[in-house]
């Protein structure tokens, strides 16, 4: 199904430039993981500070897109520019999904929003993201399918900041959107578990 990943070689070829400049300055790939779930927990953190008031939900698509660059920039720094490692691996996975929980559970006790659709978004964003790794324990590669993978929810989850940070008046449409999110994410753990599926029996 399609999704926003599938635009990734393109956000990368712009970004390549940029990326090899840091690798000769000596920017490692887990800095820039690191710097990721720090602005993430910072971004996560004014909401929470000031739920009710719009400029941090507008800050939600900034720090969003400037997390999915930096995502972009560690793999390309481990892959080009031969910093893979385990730890970075490591870092890389537990990395999404605390941005996540940083950046999401917060937006729970914005005006109007359900707080059990937060919270189960969050949870199946990380079953989702299981699913992606746990493919590779059976003998696949690690998955990425949509609906609703990372840059689905950040396009989402922007777009919602975007809007009630300009001022659309916040009603039962965002719980609307937040279910149709929670839908698409089982659909996305069904994706990842049949491709993986898939992937070894083929071989």
């Amino acid at each position: 199904m399609a999704s926003v990943y599938d635009l990734k070689p393109r956000f990368q070829a712009l970004l390549r430039p940029l990326v090899d400049s840091l690798a000769r300055r000596g920017v490692t790939a887990n800095q820039v993981t690191i710097a990721a779930v720090l602005l993430s927990f910072i971004g996560g953190g004014l909401i929470a500070w000031r739920p009710f008031e719009a400029w941090p939900l507008l800050l939600l698509p900034l720090i969003l897109l400037a997390r999915m660059g930096l995502n972009a920039i560690d793999g390309m720094l481990a892959r080009e520019h031969g910093q893979q490692s385990k730890l970075g691996a490591l870092l890389n996975e537990l990395g999404d999904v605390m941005s996540d929980a940083a950046l999401y559970l917060p937006l729970a006790w914005v005006p109007m929003v359900y707080v059990p659709l937060i919270e189960g978004i969050v949870v199946l964003a990380v079953v989702s993201e299981m699913a992606g790794v746990v493919a590779v324990q059976i003998g696949a590669k690690r998955q990425y399918q949509g609906p609703m993978g990372k840059s689905d929810r950040a396009l989402w989850f922007g777009a919602l900041g975007l809007a009630l940070g300009l001022g659309v008046e916040a009603g039962n449409w965002i719980n609307w959107g937040l279910g149709v999110m929670l839908a698409l994410l089982i659909v996305t753990i069904v994706n990842r578990a049949r491709g993986a599926l898939k992937e070894t029996h083929a071989a």
